[in-house]
């Protein structure tokens, strides 16, 4: 198995995440022992941000490194465990509101289109939107 990094990396769907990643400089940080579940947006919801809104993130990297850390939880947490909870708290310090209902999971504003990508040191989600904190 591989890292969570080096299986955004493979992919190829999260091509964006990845440079987000790298110049937040929190790569070293997801390739460590964990473990850590990871909402990963793909490249398609990137793309649904407002225009300049990636790049303007790229220019101020405390915010860019506030929003990846958002996406982050500490523990593996498969899909089984997140439907036990309301909400988990992210590596940014705040909430992170969860909604399950029929065969929907929702992380905040978006909807999880790939569960339990197990990586050596956790688990990915795959999102269809960015989640923004506030």
């Amino acid at each position: 198995m591989a890292d969570i990094v080096d299986i955004a990396v493979s992919a190829g769907s999260f091509q964006t995440l990845v440079v987000a990643v790298q110049t937040a400089g929190l790569v070293d940080a997801l390739k460590s022992p964990g473990p850590f579940t990871v909402f990963a947006p793909n490249d398609e919801a990137f793309a649904k941000l407002p225009d300049g809104t990636v790049a303007s993130l790229v220019k101020s990297l405390p915010q860019l490194g506030r929003i990846l850390k958002y996406h982050v939880v500490a523990g593996k947490l498969m899909k089984a465990d997140l439907a036990k909870l309301g909400s988990v708290t992210s590596l940014e310090g705040s909430p992170i509101p969860l909604h399950f209902s029929d065969d929907t999971f929702e992380v905040k504003n978006s909807t999880v289109i790939a569960a339990d990508i197990e990586a050596d040191n956790g688990v990915i989600h795959v999102i269809d939107r960015v989640i923004l904190m506030g």
